[in-house]
């Protein structure tokens, strides 16, 4: 499915609509992107959104996880549910390719921690399994409501649910924006859903690069 990303994922995918407050939280994200790096191809937000800082739980065993374990590699964060039709699974695929492409040798300081802001029906298991399928450096993250309130709120996304339907279904509304941290823990990129994956690639090797 990767090699497919690479050569064909340039169509978008159904645009699903969002709570209000949702676009507005995913617009300031946007405008606060201010760096002016010239090596790097995707938004450089370098000094706009507060270092990499969390506290959830790594599946499936759910063990706890700070930023402290992330030390020293570059760190791709990313909020969705794997209930996502669309954007998720592209966005994985996209960032899948990209490290790929880098030399197995620097990828292994990589990890992209995908984080659930769906944890009533993310179950540990499910989340890992799905995860997995991206490649060996993501992570599926969980935590409670509030907790993920909390970081969402850091890093000036949001998220928000549709009412269930007669089986219990329901839609969630979530931001598509990856950020991505440097080995010192500092937001430095801001990457579309859509962003060229050979952008992204050289991004995360300027990156990784660097430290």
């Amino acid at each position: 499915m990767k090699s497919e990303v690479r050569d064909s994922l340039h169509a978008r995918s159904v645009v699903r609509r969002a709570a209000p407050a949702l676009a507005g939280a995913l617009a300031a994200v946007i405008l606060v992107a201010c760096g002016t790096d010239p090596e790097l191809r995707t938004q450089d937000i370098s000094g706009s959104l507060p270092d990499l800082e969390l506290a959830l739980e790594r599946a499936p065993e759910e063990t706890p996880v700070t930023e402290a374990d992330y030390e020293g590699k570059v760190v791709a964060l990313y909020f969705g549910f794997t209930h996502c039709p669309d954007y998720c699974p592209l966005t994985m695929a996209r960032v899948g390719a990209a490290i790929d492409g880098i030399d197995p040798d620097l990828s292994d300081d990589v990890r992209v921690l995908f984080v659930s802001v769906d944890p009533e029906r993310d179950a540990p298991e499910q989340l890992a399994r799905y995860v997995s399928g991206f490649g060996e450096q993501f992570e599926g993250l969980r935590g409670d409501r509030r907790t993920l309130r909390e970081i969402t709120r850091r890093y000036r996304t949001t998220f928000s649910y549709g009412e269930p339907d007669e089986h219990g279904n329901y839609e969630v509304a979530h931001g598509t924006a990856l950020y991505v941290f440097d080995r010192e823990g500092e937001a430095r990129l801001l990457a579309r859903d859509d962003e060229p994956i050979d952008d992204l690639q050289h991004d995360l090797e300027v990156l990784l690069d660097s430290g």
